[in-house]
């Protein structure tokens, strides 16, 4: 008896201690606390417009290398949305990428024949990396430069620039469907850092500064089945981004919106978003939980 009531009382302390270091009733107040406390402005210097890709050092790289063992690639890519063939301009829905053709071979015997891809990036239906000039703060963009200096021809700071070599890294897939037996979370369920925890614990593995992190939430096979959410969606809890700072973790994934929704926040729609700028990727249905994550490099202009 003395040893279960002491394996109660553990825990016991072990919850209120994660209550504690990740509370669930966060508020706006604590949102706004936590951009300066958390923040790594000023962390590489006062001119840095890398973030956190900075944990991603040579080391970093070969040990994500030597994790390859079999050799396969995959993409992590959503397939591009374009408009069916045929669909007439001013019939259509909005789609994220839209294909114009600027000419065809039509009753040609001979030229160019050309054509036009134009794509909108943000949402979630494209898979993409969101620049750190991506969320205005106060009048400031990443490391406190102003948020005017993106003006109509685009960002002068905090751009994508800062990865023209691409990201070379380990990648972590935290599967939270597989955690909880289920084929696909809730559709308003929130991830907390207890989850991450756990889920660490089933791969046998912790992540680590540098890390790129990937969050499954079985979007591909709840859309398949129930069709796509609307206002809702499952994702992390706002104190996970703490958890993540305390990690030092490089980059964040995930197959939708990284927050959950509604966001159980009072007055802010997407803490985790406004907190961390993240990455998001498509559904990883393979059941591979690490391994070496490369993105290719963004166009080189000036």
């Amino acid at each position: 008896m003395a040893t279960l009531a002491g394996g109660a009382l553990v825990k016991q302390a072990s919850a209120a201690g994660s209550a504690a270091a990740y509370p669930r009733n966060l508020t706006k107040a604590d949102i706004d606390r936590w951009m300066k406390e958390l923040s790594n402005w000023g962390r590489w210097g006062k001119e840095d417009q890398a973030g956190t890709i900075n944990l991603i050092t040579p080391a970093k790289r070969r040990q994500a290398a030597a994790l390859v063992k079999d050799g396969v690639s995959m993409s992590m890519s959503l397939d591009a949305g374009v408009a069916p063939p045929g669909t007439a301009p001013e019939a259509l829905p909005k789609y994220t990428w839209q294909h114009t053709m600027q000419s065809n071979g039509i009753g040609r015997q001979d030229g160019f024949v050309l054509d036009t891809y134009s794509v909108s990036f943000h949402g979630s239906a494209t898979t993409h990396l969101d620049a750190l000039s991506h969320l205005i703060y106060h009048g400031k963009i990443f490391n406190g430069f102003p948020g005017d200096s993106t003006n109509n021809w685009g960002a002068t700071k905090d751009n994508v620039m800062a990865f023209r070599d691409g990201i070379v890294t380990r990648g972590l897939l935290f599967d939270l469907p597989a955690l909880k037996d289920v084929p696909y979370l809730g559709d308003d369920e929130a991830i907390y850092p207890e989850d991450l925890e756990a889920w660490e614990k089933r791969m046998g593995t912790r992540a680590e500064s540098g890390d790129a992190i990937f969050i499954r939430t079985g979007r591909g096979k709840r859309a398949a089945e129930k069709g796509p959410l609307t206002g809702k969606m499952p994702g992390l809890y706002a104190s996970c981004v703490k958890w993540l700072r305390q990690r030092d973790v490089a980059l964040l994934g995930s197959d939708w919106d990284q927050d959950v929704r509604p966001s159980r926040v009072d007055g802010v729609d997407q803490p985790v978003r406004q907190l961390w700028q993240p990455l998001r990727t498509a559904p990883a249905e393979e059941r591979m939980w690490c391994l070496l994550f490369e993105t290719k490099s963004p166009a080189k202009g000036q």
